[in-house]
């Protein structure tokens, strides 16, 4: 049985669809099959970060409405056989008993893949619940400033008791920030009283690979790529040094 993990956020910006195409790379690099799930319902932008806008076809309601079997409603990456995508509708028809809908779903996703990554849109609302309803695993993607921390500590309290594993990503890391701020990472984990499973720094190549429609992880080796294959390695049980900011100013 395969692993679901939602990847959450509370406000936009924070770069967690990135983080989250990044992470899905990351782990077929280490042989798993992952299924990404958008469930950005209205703003879907998972395709994107993963270089599969000509790729999608069907999206989780043809599922859950019985229009389509899974197996056929998830694309698979033309580069990458063992990543797949399912993306969300641009509106639900309904929803009433969408979430009991949606966990089957992805009770048959764990079936089929080693990961099943889920994209949480910003905010609570249903595509939230969605998101969280039958995970096993949360991220929860922050940055250092106080408005993403606090829409944090707003999504943690929401976050279903049944989900066991909470941590916490920092994203968009800027070393010179932290120091003109007066903070330490250890200040926002306990802000947040989550333990760190990764720092990613700011890196323009996340920009540019995904205007050139390509995964991040297919054209660096450096930087957040770099950032999430050691995440990656993390979750899958391998014990890799956690980065940290340096005396300079870098993430080391």
């Amino acid at each position: 049985m395969g692993t679901v993990i939602v990847i959450t956020s509370g406000k936009g910006g924070t770069g967690k669809t990135s983080f989250c195409g990044g992470l899905g790379v990351a782990l077929t690099e280490l042989g798993k099959t992952v299924l990404c799930i958008d469930a950005d319902i209205g703003l879907r932008n998972l395709d994107i970060a993963l270089g599969m806008t000509d790729s999608v076809l069907m999206d989780f309601s043809d599922v859950m409405e019985g229009h389509c079997l899974l197996s056929r409603a998830v694309a698979t990456h033309p580069g990458i056989p063992n990543l797949s995508l399912l993306t969300a509708p641009l509106s639900l028809s309904r929803e009433e008993g969408v979430l009991s809908d949606f966990a089957s779903l992805i009770e048959e996703a764990r079936t089929q893949y080693d990961y099943v990554l889920i994209d949480s849109p910003a905010g609570l609302g249903l595509g939230f619940r969605l998101a969280a309803c039958a995970a096993d695993e949360a991220i929860v993607v922050s940055m250092n400033d106080l408005s993403a921390q606090r829409d944090a500590q707003r999504v943690l309290s929401q976050l279903p008791p049944t989900i066991p594993v909470i941590r916490l990503v920092l994203n968009r890391v800027k070393p010179r920030l932290f120091r003109r701020l007066g903070q330490t990472v250890d200040d926002v984990m306990d802000a947040l009283g989550l333990p760190l499973l990764g720092l990613i720094p700011e890196d323009p190549a996340v920009l540019l690979s995904s205007n050139a429609g390509r995964p991040l992880l297919k054209g660096s080796d450096k930087g957040a790529a770099r950032a999430c294959r050691n995440i990656a390695k993390r979750i899958t049980g391998v014990p890799v040094p956690l980065m940290k900011i340096g005396r300079r100013g870098m993430i080391v």
